[in-house]
């Protein structure tokens, strides 16, 4: 399938959507039932009123909500508008949120009221109410430019001066206009939802529809920060045509079919969640079931409520239903297909999914934000153990490599650095050509940072991760924003952080933390300070006092004589 050239955008995407499966069920959501055809019309009254407040083509429109029918329509509604979407995720504190909004300079938002019993509003006001607090990324010269209009690609490399900062809301992200409440209450100085979309009345629906018609597949469809090395977020950029492409091609190969209906746990401001969730389903005429947050409980409830038959996620969700001791007492016969991945998969998962629950097909992959999401996976019909131990192979019109220490292609079975070159893989990532270049090499090969190994069959198994990255429970932690972060603790010389394993979230963080002379700082005091500073995900769950960090002659941490203590 070839829906970069069937419907050249997702807003293309969106319209033939409504029309081809007007009457089925687009979304449940608790006792809202959308069709898709009240899904478009929702959709475009949004972009109208993205229009009425001023998005242009190519400006950028951020999200930071938990997946609910809002969530669908405001973003849908963004990239129909011509916006690029830039989703925050939810876990963050405030001051990740304005970091990621200065740095992609994002004209609107839209966020949720409380979630979890947090206050995002009071969060993002407390990190950008006051001129200087977000600002720009701490990085040396000039503030970063934007692209022109980010119409192209090649646009990453002609830079144009920025339009002058407007008076938003928030004084400390300039850039920022408007800011849209999901909720019917908003401060003065932010948006309702329903007062933002009254704002499109005057739109017309030919003037929608034009400027969704004018998004071609080359136009940049969404920003997604992710974290290297540096420590700081980087936003890789994706087009319309790598998304449709990329996801058309993840819906054949798992099978997804029109009347299925899909309970979406993974978060939609992660590339899994929203595009192999809500572009998938789209494109397949399949009934969206959106759950903000994992509960097993829920999960349960809501399988056997709606007959769920398609249910994605991270090897921990379904190890949880299976384990769950209520679990005879759900129907959960309508369940065909699991899409898994992010960690190791034990073969007795795959196995019991099949035997116990009744599963057709199990599946895993392998992606990453740098790369659309997606580079490989499994087919239906291979082996138990083939989908267990590996995470399949390329995706059509996509190369994988495993190559040594230099550069050379390393044997079968041989492990090495994990390279990927395709239609899959980003332009670059926004507004940063030199992290760009570390990355992508001149004949377009993306350096992942994975360490793999292929088997005879091409079949591609994740071993390590050269960038020490490590996952908790699904979500991706990055060691060096961890230990910039605790870096700002005032009792702290000197810190490093590694993932260690752990029974109930696969991985965990451990710090290592070099106190301050005459600092009686202890492990619950900088944990509990953890807590209030960053995303939970992120926070060590241990830290060990050492007097000095092991470092190599040129000054660099040896993360491995850490990982031997």
């Amino acid at each position: 399938m070839r829906g970069d050239l069937e419907w050249g955008g997702v807003p293309g995407l969106v319209r033939w959507a409504a029309a081809r499966f007007a009457d089925r069920e687009a979304v449940v959501e608790g006792r809202t039932r959308v069709s898709y055809e009240e899904l478009g019309a929702r959709v475009e009254r949004a972009a109208a009123a993205c229009m009425a407040n001023g998005v242009r083509a190519g400006d950028r429109v951020a999200i930071w909500a938990p997946n609910t029918l809002d969530w669908i329509v405001s973003a849908l509604g963004a990239v129909s508008a011509g916006a690029v979407l830039v989703p925050l995720n939810t876990r963050f504190k405030g001051a990740e949120a304005a970091y990621v909004l200065a740095r992609s300079r994002a004209k609107l938002l839209f966020v949720t009221g409380t979630f979890l019993g947090t206050s995002y509003v009071a969060a993002l006001r407390r990190a950008a109410g006051e001129p200087g607090e977000a600002g720009e990324p701490e990085r040396p010269g000039p503030a970063p430019v934007p692209t022109p209009a980010l119409s192209e690609p090649s646009a990453l490399s002609a830079p144009s001066a920025p339009s002058a900062p407007s008076s938003g809301p928030l004084p400390g992200l300039p850039y920022l206009e408007r800011v849209v409440v999901l909720a019917d209450d908003a401060p003065a100085d932010f948006r309702t939802w329903k007062d933002f979309l009254a704002d499109g009345e005057g739109v017309g629906r030919d003037e929608v529809v034009r400027r969704g018609a004018s998004v071609s597949g080359g136009s940049p469809s969404d920003i997604v920060f992710t974290s290297g090395t540096t420590g700081r977020p980087k936003g890789a950029l994706i087009t319309h045509a790598q998304t449709l492409r990329g996801y058309g091609i993840w819906s054949e190969l798992a099978g997804l079919r029109e009347g299925d209906r899909y309970l979406i746990v993974n978060p939609f401001f992660h590339t899994f969640g929203y595009k192999a969730g809500i572009i998938a389903c789209l494109m397949r005429g399949a009934t969206m079931v959106p759950q903000p947050v994992f509960d097993v409980d829920t999960v349960l409830a809501n399988v056997a409520a709606e007959r769920i038959s398609v249910l994605p996620g991270p090897p921990t969700l379904h190890q949880s239903l299976l384990d769950h001791p209520a679990r005879d007492a759900y129907d959960l016969s309508a369940l065909r297909l699991v899409v898994t991945g992010a960690a190791v998969v034990p073969l007795r998962l795959v196995e019991r999914l099949r035997a116990e629950l009744g599963v057709d097909t199990v599946l895993t992959a392998y992606g990453l934000s740098e790369a659309s999401g997606i580079v490989t996976m499994c087919r239906r019909g291979d082996r138990p153990e083939v989908i267990a131990s590996t995470s399949g192979r390329a995706i059509p019109d996509t190369e994988v490599r495993v190559v040594d220490s230099s550069g050379a292609p390393a044997a079968p079975g041989s492990p090495g650095e994990v390279l990927v070159r395709g239609f899959n893989v980003m332009s670059g990532y926004f507004e940063d050509p030199a992290a760009t270049a570390e990355v992508l090499t001149p004949d377009g090969w993306l350096r992942t940072g994975d360490v793999g190994v292929l088997d005879e069959e091409g079949n591609l198994r994740i071993t390590d991760r050269i960038k020490d990255m490590f996952i908790v429970g699904g979500f991706n932690a990055y060691p060096a924003e961890i230990e910039q972060l605790l870096g700002l603790h005032p009792e702290i010389a000197d810190v490093a952080v590694i993932g260690v394993p752990d029974s109930r979230l696969g991985e965990v963080g451990r710090a290592f933390v070099v106190r301050r002379p005459h600092s009686a700082l202890t492990a619950e005091d900088l944990i509990t300070w953890s807590r209030r500073e960053m995303a939970n995900y992120k926070v060590p769950r241990t830290v060990a006092f050492v007097p000095r960090l092991p470092r190599n002659a040129s000054g660099k941490v040896v993360k491995g004589d850490l990982r031997g203590r």
